[in-house]
């Protein structure tokens, strides 16, 4: 049985996303929540970089999918990340200092299996 969280149009980089997405991938949620709050306390980085804002930003999906696994009975010790992706969200018009230009997004999703 399996919990799933997803986030929608958030504003976030789609590249670094895909990037963390791939890091946690198929680690325990505990080890994976470990990495991510290290990502965004500096304590460790993924070549040279930090990426703390989307690191936040995974952490509160990963965060919802606990406590949705919770609410399923899942045992929380036993939970592996199994789909961890990261999408095109939507454009929109944003003002600009030089008039309107369009604003990206991206939506996360982020599934955890009991095994």
């Amino acid at each position: 049985m399996k919990a799933v969280a997803k986030g929608k149009n958030l504003q976030i980089s789609l590249k670094d996303s895909i990037l963390i997405s791939r890091k946690i991938k198929g680690m325990k949620l505990d080890k994976a929540r470990k990495f991510l709050e290290n990502l965004v306390n500096k304590k460790v980085s993924i070549e040279g970089k930090y990426y703390t804002k989307t690191a936040k930003a995974f952490l509160e999906i990963l965060k919802q999918a606990e406590a949705n696994a919770k609410n399923k009975n899942l045992n929380t010790e036993r939970l592996f990340v199994e789909i961890a992706k990261a999408d095109k969200g939507e454009k929109r018009l944003k003002s600009g200092r030089w008039g309107l230009r369009e604003g990206k997004s991206t939506n996360l999703e982020i599934a955890v299996i009991e095994r």
